[in-house]
């Protein structure tokens, strides 16, 4: 996705994590560069020009770019594959209007224009199908990584939170999802893409809905004054609890523990009518008194809180990725991550084109802890330029 660029400050034009979190892609006005989230090492980098969208497919060899239109060879409306391996352009797409994202799975490349979304089947990118959308001008998508469950989550709506969820392989709406009253402002699929997480432009609260039941399964509240919420994702299936992080303009992460707190109206349903836990508690209430207030009485606020070190409005995107193991204080183990039940590590890149790195430990109630691990300067020009890097 693009980031709006402020005059008189360095800025990437465009920053995204790949599928499964284990590397970074950033977009500048002089070309692109993908980054190793493990030791934070430049490996491919290619200068042509501004670029406003990259997107990874994986660790695969495959990316896709699309330029900033401030050369003629790289115009918003062309969308460019290459093969990092041969460093050779595989292909090009030609769209009508600008294109506002991209994004990837193994079987699905889905292209996002202001009004119309394509969805193009990987292999050949052939176009499958082509999705008539409301005005979408932030280019807000979510494609889930798994191309099983290969789901594909637009805005419904320019005036309130409501999400249509399509089957990118069979090609068809499969639900639709009343989200938030306010419009979308962030939407990221879980690993198994059985997971939707929301929020909007308020946001005050986040949503964690099933998919393909379409059902609310968490309230989670981010805090009491509206800040705009630049990205949500969700951590490893294997951490337990699994965890969800969102980075806000108040240049905060905040992590969130799924499972605690939790309003499965499938749980509710086989409850036994004896039961008089808080959550059942909670239940009752929220089916007789307003939205707003059943947010209050169902959300569950996060257990952790990270200060990224950027001013205010400065636009990050967070990844949660499980613990590194058994890496020497140089983080030179390679991509081999092997997560630990209460143990994750959380990747922030800011648009002013630092990489942090925290590792936290999930304790309970309160006694989670947070450590800086690093801080790397991604526009400097030697790709091993750390600021502040240990490990611990």
């Amino acid at each position: 996705m693009s980031l709006t660029v402020q005059p008189g400050f360095r800025r990437l034009l465009s920053l995204a994590f790949n599928q499964d979190n284990s590397c970074v892609a950033i977009g500048t006005k002089d070309g692109f560069k993908i980054f190793n989230c493990d030791n934070c090492r430049c490996y491919y980098q290619r200068s042509e020009g501004a670029i406003n969208v990259v997107e990874m497919l994986f660790s695969t060899s495959l990316v896709a770019v699309v330029g900033a239109g401030q050369q003629p060879a790289l115009s918003p409306r062309r969308l460019s594959v290459f093969n990092m391996t041969t460093d050779a352009l595989q292909a090009e797409l030609n769209f009508v209007s600008s294109i506002l994202c991209v994004r990837m799975n193994r079987k699905r490349l889905v292209v996002v224009l202001e009004r119309k979304t394509y969805i193009h089947e990987l292999g050949q990118l052939a176009i499958l199908h082509a999705i008539d959308t409301v005005s979408n001008t932030r280019g807000l998508c979510a494609l889930s990584p798994n191309h099983e469950n290969c789901y594909l989550a637009l805005p419904a709506s320019t005036t309130n939170g409501s999400v249509y969820v399509y089957d990118a392989l069979d090609l068809h709406v499969l639900c639709q999802i009343q989200a938030h009253r306010s419009p979308l402002a962030a939407m990221s699929f879980s690993s198994d893409g059985l997971l939707l997480a929301t929020a909007s432009d308020q946001g005050t609260v986040i949503r964690v809905h099933s998919i393909p039941q379409a059902s609310k399964e968490y309230t989670f509240r981010r805090g009491s004054y509206p800040a705009t919420i630049y990205s949500l994702s969700f951590g490893p299936p294997s951490q337990v609890p699994q965890l969800l992080a969102a980075s806000c303009a108040s240049g905060t992460i905040h992590v969130f523990k799924l499972g605690n707190f939790a309003r499965s109206r499938n749980e509710d349903l086989t409850s036994s009518v004896g039961q008089t836990s808080n959550g059942m508690a909670a239940g009752l209430l929220a089916s007789v008194i307003p939205n707003s207030m059943s947010d209050m009485v169902e959300s569950e606020r996060c257990f952790l809180t990270i200060k990224n070190g950027s001013p205010p409005n400065i636009r990050s995107h967070c990844a949660i990725a499980a613990h590194l193991e058994d890496a020497d204080e140089d983080g030179e183990e390679g991509p081999t991550s092997v997560s630990s039940s209460n143990r994750a590590r959380i990747f922030v890149v800011t648009a002013g084109g630092f990489f942090h790195e925290w590792s936290i430990t999930v304790g309970q109630g309160r006694e989670s802890t947070c450590t800086l691990q690093r801080e790397v300067a991604l526009l400097s020009s030697s790709s091993s330029d750390e600021i502040s890097a240990h490990f611990v």
